[in-house]
């Protein structure tokens, strides 16, 4: 098996749909997007990494969604809508979106934007009838099991499939087609979301790859267990007789959790994957790479050893590692995508045997700064111990901003740091940092959005482990500068990251 080509050297942004500024609450697929892109092209960044695009359910976490097929109906831009002659401007008018423009208010969007997305549909009935019936065809094979699933969740009040009737739950095919009969318009009603949200991605994505910016998107390794995933493709997962499941992901403990972390995902059953031949992850596979240029393999130390935790336990204390068939996997997959390309998210406790399939096909590591700092600088996460064929990362999505790690560091850390960098008390400490990272032999640099704003933890886009707060920072219009743009222009230029027109072409 012949490895990935290697990444272009670039530097990239992490700035997630959601946090784009907008005036209808949350971050969505229009001229702000388009913005965004413009000012990436005039920063010469080459990447954009982006957080999962599908439908998010309780906790709003991207990582937990209703499918791995379909999209999040919150991104598609109303403005476009207005434009499309689907909806009046009047109708936004004396709407409450919510009154703070730095966070998104989920409980105004679940209750607010699906009643304007119903009178989008009633006129879309007509005037995009031919344009709706023939995505409906295109993607049928994910489509028709994705509206049901969520039709039934909206008749059902939003309970899990796993408290529907018998005969829904275990897809009995007289009562699928009885339900889809009789709510044919519900139905209906969420394939004209999905069709929205394609249409208005799939114009973003070619503006932004016009302008040589690749997308990066993350790809979970585990669908969550209230979704159409694991209704329509329950025989691949460990579950019982009545659906539920046996064992379920997560993490042992370590020294930042006793308890470990219990995510409660259902886990696949490899054996029974392996015998119709991985199906569910190579269609999984071609539709991501239809969304994203690129795919970060989230917890790709699942794929070599799983950690798996009986389902009546309430901590992750007693789970145990099981072997998984990665090589069988890829091979199916790189069989499938030759030319698709992946980053593996190998971060936490790393054996030899992920690190040799990691290197097998060519995979480019992580390595996050943050998580680099001991007593003897001997991290694989500093910089002169990097790789060419890896990607470093300022800060993600799940730890803390640049600043806000400089900011809470004790006296111990903040002289470790001090010490590497050689950060003065008068010198711009985090751009000093960033200009390391930006210097390194890794091919990829990768800076949340926040860190070349400095901005601290009050951007922070989530806290691991917790609830109600997270998912939800978004940018202003004021924060995409020239003068922002000009700098990291600098920077690019000067370390060879400045993207020139040679960035990977689909």
């Amino acid at each position: 098996m012949e490895k990935q080509k290697r990444l272009t050297r670039g530097n990239g942004v992490i700035l997630p749909i959601f946090s784009l500024p907008s005036k209808y609450g949350i971050g969505t697929f229009g001229k702000a997007a388009y913005d965004a892109v413009d000012f990436l092209s005039d920063a010469g960044v080459r990447y954009w990494q982006i957080l999962p695009l599908g439908p998010t359910s309780y906790g709003d976490s991207p990582y937990q969604s209703f499918s791995s097929f379909a999209g999040n109906p919150y991104f598609i831009d109303l403005d476009f809508l207005i434009e499309d002659g689907l909806l009046k401007e009047d109708e936004l008018d004396n709407l409450n979106f919510g009154d703070n423009e730095r966070y998104v208010d989920y409980g105004i969007q679940y209750n607010l934007r699906y009643r304007i997305l119903e009178k989008a549909y009633d006129r879309a009935k007509d005037l995009k009838k031919d344009q709706i019936e023939a995505f409906r065809k295109k993607e049928k094979a994910w489509l028709e099991d994705y509206a049901l699933f969520m039709a039934i969740k909206r008749e059902k009040f939003d309970v899990s499939w796993l408290e529907w009737d018998d005969d829904l739950k275990n897809r009995k095919k007289s009562a699928l087609k009885n339900f889809k009969k009789e709510n044919e318009d519900l139905v209906n009603f969420y394939i004209f979301l999905q069709y929205e949200f394609f249409s208005q991605w799939d114009k973003l994505k070619k503006y932004a790859n016009r302008k040589e910016i690749s997308i990066i998107g993350d790809l979970p390794i585990y669908v969550a267990l209230d979704s159409a995933d694991a209704w329509v493709n329950s025989d691949i997962l460990q579950l019982d007789e009545d659906k539920n499941p046996i064992l379920v992901g997560g993490a042992p403990p370590d020294s930042y959790s006793e308890d470990g972390q219990l995510w409660g995902n259902p886990l696949y059953d490899w054996e029974k994957m392996s015998e119709n031949s991985y199906e569910f992850w190579i269609k999984r596979i071609g539709a991501s790479l239809r969304l994203y240029d690129i795919l970060r393999l989230d917890h790709f130390r699942g794929f070599e050893a799983y950690y798996a935790i009986p389902f009546e336990d309430d901590n992750a204390r007693f789970g145990k590692w099981l072997k998984a068939k990665p090589y069988e996997l890829f091979d199916k997959i790189k069989k499938a995508y030759p030319d698709s390309l992946f980053i593996a998210e190998d971060l936490g406790y790393i054996t030899k045997e992920v690190d040799d399939l990691k290197d097998h096909y060519g995979f480019p590591g992580m390595n996050v700064i943050q998580f680099s700092f001991g007593e003897n600088f001997d991290s694989n996460y500093l910089p002169h111990n990097y790789k060419n064929n890896s990607v470093v990362y300022g800060s993600t999505h799940d730890s803390d901003t640049l600043k806000g790690f400089l900011d809470e560091a004790d006296e111990d850390l903040d002289e470790l740091i001090n010490k590497y960098f050689d950060l003065g008390e008068d010198d711009d400490r985090l751009w000093k940092i960033i200009r390391g990272l930006m210097a390194s032999v890794s091919d990829l640099a990768i800076f949340e959005i926040q860190d070349f704003l400095a901005y601290g933890n009050e951007s922070k886009i989530n806290s691991p482990g917790s609830l109600g707060d997270n998912w939800k920072w978004r940018m202003v219009y004021d924060d995409f500068s020239e003068k922002l743009s000009e700098k990291i222009k600098e920077m690019s230029k000067i370390y060879g990251r400045f993207n020139n027109g040679q960035a990977e072409k689909k």
